[in-house]
């Protein structure tokens, strides 16, 4: 497979990717504006949570598989320098998982799906929603199943040499995606769509809820480890510097990935059906998956300062204004990390159960989830789109000015919309409500938050609207003759030559996530096959 064709596979999965994306933020406008009760000519409650749920899926899965999914391929193909393995298979997954959204969004946008983003019944969708949800995941696992190929086949070519750190980050992520995606699988095939048939009259809420946990928050580091990984093999080279340490960079995605998988019960400290020994397990583990995150920082920020340094700059702080800043990529870097280090500390509060039980259920919780998502990753999703859209199209991004604004602007929307999120949680406003139909001095007083989220939404959606501009005139801009741009990698500061097999493979780490998946889900899942609840067997029979 030549390049062209790989170029031309990853781009129709980016625009996939951000075609969701931008229908996604013109839904958030609304919601916002919906939400406020400032505008009673908007208000209804079944659009809005259409709309909410549509926002959700469009975010949360389209634009963070598709980009995965485009991304990855032409990594591994660029820092493996091989063919991709089996492109009929790969465009097989592609097309399927685009049926998969088309067949979602019939529901969605006809309000019978509305059900959030997530799938607790016992709110139930059509049963369209699910198969369409189904066939998206399926196209997903066709992605995986090239990348554990391609990652495997290279390993036997080149006996005892490091895999390329970007392809080892990126098989992680196939890995940690087909670990993760199996509890919401379970729940779909065996629960939610025979009782959405009928085939079945009812189901446990618990067990749906404990399954679905299983993939909520490891998700979270599915959607993540793609901007680690531009951190880690884009951003030193584009400062104009070297990585501090491949080996600690392999550690970082190691300890994510083992860690970020057996967790998720802190989304479920308000729920009965697990026991508070559970929860604290659980609640540990979530602690112990903030390292990466602290060594990820700390060997990103010594890699700017090396670059830094490089550059000229002096002194104890120098070496930041010495940094390129009007490089989209080192700029979206410092933006994703400023947005990482608030929406880490709110992470660091829900995790923590009496901190938790102040903010469960309150707008906190999407100000915290926008913070970490759609700021500190998206903002990432952005610098790597600028830095391929050249290199896919053989043509210079229309502007870069423009790509400069554009990650300034959402900055500072995300900015504006997150703190009020925050602060109103803290003054005990509840999410997923559609409008406030009671008035008090409490009530009132959150008026002025909400007034500056319409803002901040209105900051994104410009923003947003910057950045599909920019890389659709690039797309449709002429080719210029002489043009070449190539992918480039960063170089560590010291040269890798050998790696021991537990920082270069996987085995054992599959192993080593086995058990810890069987402790923290195991007993939790069997026990509804082996307990009844208030007189009823988990199958619901």
């Amino acid at each position: 497979m030549n390049d062209a064709a790989v170029r031309k596979l990853a781009l129709g999965h980016l625009w996939v990717a951000f075609g969701a994306f931008i229908l996604a933020c013109f839904m958030g406008e609304y919601q916002v504006l919906e939400r406020s009760g400032l505008i009673d000519a908007l208000e209804s409650s079944s659009v809005y949570f259409a709309s909410v749920s549509t926002h959700g899926v469009l975010m949360a899965f389209v634009l963070t598989t598709f980009f995965i999914m485009g991304f990855g391929y032409y990594i591994a193909t660029t820092s493996l320098k091989q063919p991709l393995w089996n492109q009929p298979l790969a465009w097989g997954g592609f097309w399927v998982a685009v049926a998969g959204v088309v067949l979602a969004a019939i529901p969605l946008l006809t309000g019978n799906a509305s059900v959030l983003y997530t799938f607790y019944p016992p709110i139930q969708a059509h049963v369209v929603f699910y198969i369409g949800a189904t066939l998206l995941i399926v196209g997903s696992w066709v992605w995986c199943l090239i990348m554990i190929v391609m990652f495997s086949r290279w390993k036997q070519a080149n006996p005892g040499q490091p895999v390329p750190l970007a392809m080892f980050a990126t098989t992680a992520n196939a890995l940690l995606w087909l670990w993760t995606s199996a509890g919401v699988a379970l729940e779909v095939l065996f629960q939610l769509i025979p009782l959405a048939l009928g085939w079945i009259d009812s189901i446990d809420p618990g067990l749906a809820r404990t399954l679905f946990a299983w993939t909520l928050h490891p998700i979270v580091y599915f959607w993540l480890i793609p901007a680690y990984t531009a951190f880690y093999v884009f951003v030193p080279k584009q400062a104009g510097g070297f990585l501090f340490s491949d080996e600690v960079a392999r550690a970082a995605f190691i300890i994510l990935v083992v860690f970020g998988l057996p967790i998720g019960f802190h989304h479920l400290y308000m729920d009965p059906e697990q026991a508070a020994g559970w929860k604290l397990l659980h609640g540990f583990g979530t602690f112990v998956v903030s390292l990466p995150t602290f060594v990820t920082g700390f060997t990103v920020i010594a890699s700017l300062e090396i670059a830094g340094r490089l550059r000229g700059g002096k002194g104890l702080f120098g070496w930041i204004g010495s940094l390129p800043w009007t490089n989209s990529m080192v700029l979206a870097v410092i933006l994703s990390l400023l947005m990482l280090i608030f929406g880490g500390f709110g992470g660091l509060v829900n995790a923590s159960y009496a901190m938790n039980a102040m903010v469960h259920n309150t707008a906190w919780v999407p100000g915290h989830f926008h913070l970490i998502f759609a700021g500190t990753t998206v903002i990432m999703y952005f610098a790597v789109a600028y830095y391929l859209w050249p290199i896919l199209l053989k043509k210079p991004l229309f502007s870069r000015e423009m790509a400069l604004v554009q990650l300034w602007t959402w900055f500072i929307g995300m900015t504006i919309l997150t703190t009020p999120w925050h602060i109103l949680g803290l003054l005990g406003q509840p999410r997923r409500i559609s409008s406030v139909v009671y008035n008090n001095l409490l009530t009132l007083s959150w008026d002025p938050y909400e007034l500056a989220m319409i803002v901040g939404g209105l900051v994104l959606l410009g923003s947003a609207c910057l950045f599909i501009y920019n890389l659709a005139k690039t797309q449709l801009s002429p080719v210029q003759d002489g043009f070449v741009q190539e992918i480039e990698y960063a170089e560590p500061l010291h040269a890798v030559t050998s790696l021991p097999e537990y920082l270069n493979d996987f085995k054992l780490w599959n192993k080593v996530i086995a058990v810890l998946m069987f402790i923290s889900f195991g007993v939790p899942i069997l026990q509804f096959f082996f307990i009844d609840t208030f007189g009823s067997s988990a199958w619901g029979y």
